[in-house]
């Protein structure tokens, strides 16, 4: 269950003298490129001008308010421009969807259905409620991918060094004895030998595929799509990814129903803010279903995306005239699945990376001291 919001209306401070918006720059002036506002300044404001528009306050004196006990920075220039979009009877959906960067469809959608509704206030609750959430879930997984990530890195670096100065003293003392090298030791002087030699291939090699992954994945179309399957695909894994995109699909469809978007609307709104190809894909082919008349619960289950609860809990809910009732009951239950997979998984690959890690160094211990064992033999029986 979403933790509940603790509403706390900020202390009013008033415009500037001029009566305009301090953050607006002299007429003539250049604008500069703004930079990315953080998300928890845009969740802020979310519960502070609920606060404010139910407190019947109106919406402009409201952003004035806010915009006035903002600190300098990008966040303080988007609020000034919706000061003064909203005081010249821009609608503040309106206004806020010129702002991609800050405010996304979802966000501009749902204010827009408050509007229409009379329930601004309401809508910009729900709102908060659903960026708190996801927040709060997309730090859970960063904090646990945190240690694993550590223990790779400074494994590769160590390993790396390793190789690239210490295996070659050992080798200049195996070539000093002429001594028979084991199959094992003589494959680890090879690629102790190659990448010394040959660095920038060793190093550069890995980091080019890198970086042509990234501008793969950034172009999108069949390797993007692949990589995503592949990852809903892989054991333990596709888990994790699976019951994730579920929790974020049915909560962001569940809130925007709940605010009044329609359906067809709500799964545009959703296939253009996820991430993930597959998920864009499954959607498009819900959307073109539903849009020929048909109901949701057929087509998801069609996808393969998603299981036979969610499909029988939306069924129910749109028997029930209750769906954003059932796909945020669906949401909460898999958030918490999520949570519990992840926790897990984490629990069994820190041990698995540390196991991994030692056989290596082990690997590498005996290939080095076989050889020195068998020349302490010989100097030993001289």
């Amino acid at each position: 269950m979403a933790k509940k919001i603790r509403r706390s209306a900020p202390t009013p401070r008033g415009p500037s003298p001029s009566g305009g918006s301090s953050a607006q720059p002299p007429s003539g002036a250049p604008r500069r490129r703004r930079k990315r506002v953080n998300a928890q300044l845009v969740t802020d404001f979310t519960i502070q001008l609920s606060t404010l528009v139910e407190a019947g306050i109106p919406v402009v004196k409201a952003l004035k308010i806010l915009e006035g006990q903002t600190q300098s920075g990008p966040f303080k220039l988007v609020l000034g421009d919706l000061v003064e979009a909203v005081s010249g009877g821009a609608p503040l959906s309106e206004s806020m969807a010129k702002h991609e960067g800050v405010f996304d469809d979802l966000y501009s959608n749902m204010v827009r259905a408050g509007e229409a509704g009379g329930v601004l206030d309401q809508i910009l609750e729900r709102l908060a409620t659903f960026r708190e959430k996801a927040a709060e879930i997309q730090s859970n997984i960063r904090g646990a991918m945190i240690y694993p990530a550590v223990i790779l890195v400074v494994a590769m670096a160590v390993m790396s060094a390793v190789i690239v100065w210490v295996i070659p003293r050992f080798k200049e003392i195996f070539d000093s004895f002429s001594v028979e090298l084991p199959g094992v030791t003589q494959m680890l002087l090879d690629i102790s030998d190659f990448t010394v030699h040959y660095w920038y291939v060793a190093f550069g090699v890995p980091a080019a595929l890198l970086m042509l992954h990234g501008a793969m994945m950034r172009r999108g179309g069949g390797y993007r799509y692949s990589i995503h399957n592949l990852f809903l695909k892989l054991p333990v894994i596709g888990g994790v990814v699976s019951h994730s995109l579920i929790a974020t699909f049915t909560r962001t469809f569940g809130t925007l129903i709940q605010a009044g978007v329609p359906h067809l609307d709500a799964l545009g709104i959703i296939r253009g803010a996820t991430t993930n190809d597959v998920l864009r894909a499954g959607i498009e082919d819900i959307r073109r279903t539903v849009r020929e008349g048909e109901g949701l619960a057929r087509p998801m289950g069609e996808t393969g995306l998603f299981d036979d609860l969610v499909v029988n809990m939306v069924d129910v809910g749109e028997e029930t005239g209750e769906l954003d009732r059932m796909l945020l009951k669906v949401a909460d239950a898999y958030e918490v699945q999520v949570d519990r997979r992840i926790e897990a998984m984490f629990k069994l690959l820190e041990p698995a990376l540390l196991v991994l890690i030692a056989g290596i160094v082990g690997f590498i211990v005996v290939a080095l001291f076989m050889p020195l064992l068998e020349i302490m033999s010989t100097l030993g029986s001289m």
